[in-house]
């Protein structure tokens, strides 16, 4: 077998663990793989869950999160960083100190602050550390609209007052070169997806709305987005292929038990094989 096989790009992303694959880390890597990248992965956290919430969960020690992270880093080259739940300031701390030997590789953070459900998994006194170390690393942020209103707010603020081309403003200047806010919580008729950079409002796409309860959405954008800049897009193309992609995984999804749907990710394949069943169905007559 020959040695010479070109290599995939490699994204390292860094998430907690979901046992039922909607979203975390299995989430991650299905939708690298579907991108053509290798992924990399480091457990920050034991998730107990199933599709209609969290139950509980285990955060992973720090330097066990800086070793994973190293022995990979120091291994195989890496063309991008994809973070997803954190689980302690302690792993914001390792996370930042990771990235600020890495600068050149592009880190895009899915700010996961609570589940679908809603339930909590980031306290204020975390959120604080992501704003002053992890933000101002960040090469692309994904936050759903209450994930950025809830990282943009000053402690004086109420959050469901700040516009969200403010909340851009404030992420921007505390380091992100780009912010990606969606739209699915907000009240329009489709959902509108918005790309900020530090000089305003880079791209705006609209999708129709889709019915039901997603577990692992997000996750799925910013994944594809890691993946996509990993393959050499630019950030507003990546961002705006990467909505394609996830609203088609969201357009198929399933719901394997009692919750929320969850998006598949192999589409693509899934589709193909449904398309070979009708020929042959077709041709048998």
């Amino acid at each position: 077998m020959s040695q010479d096989n070109p290599l995939p790009p490699i994204v390292l992303t860094l998430a907690g663990s979901d046992p039922t694959g909607g979203a975390g880390i299995q989430a991650d890597i299905l939708t690298l793989a579907s991108m053509g990248c290798h992924p990399l992965s480091v457990i920050t956290a034991v998730t107990v869950q199933d599709t209609r919430g969290v139950q509980d969960f285990l955060v992973i020690d720090d330097e066990w999160v800086l070793d994973q992270a190293r022995a990979v880093l120091e291994d195989m080259p890496v063309a991008a960083f994809k973070v997803g739940m954190v689980g302690s300031i302690e792993n914001v701390v390792a996370i930042a100190e990771l990235a600020a030997d890495y600068p050149d590789i592009p880190l895009i953070y899915d700010p996961v602050l609570a589940s679908g459900r809603g339930d909590e998994l980031a306290r204020d006194e975390l959120v604080h550390v992501l704003r002053d170390m992890l933000l101002p690393q960040v090469t692309v942020l994904t936050p759903n609209s209450i994930e950025a209103r809830r990282l943009a707010a000053n402690d004086e603020d109420d959050e469901d007052s700040i516009t969200l081309a403010d909340c851009a403003k404030r992420l921007t200047r505390l380091g992100c070169d780009y912010v990606f806010i969606t739209g699915t919580h907000e009240t329009t008729r489709d959902v509108e997806n918005r790309l900020y950079d530090r000089s305003g409002e880079v791209r705006l796409d609209t999708w129709p709305r889709l019915n039901g309860s997603f577990h692992g959405s997000g996750c799925t954008l910013a994944s594809a987005v890691a993946g996509l800049i990993a393959r050499g897009l630019a950030v507003p193309e990546a961002v705006k292929e990467a909505q394609d992609y996830t609203w088609q995984a969201l357009r198929y999804g399933f719901r394997p038990g009692m919750g929320q749907y969850i998006p598949d990710r192999l589409f693509w394949a899934n589709d193909d094989a449904s398309d070979d069943e009708d020929k042959d169905q077709d041709a048998q007559g």
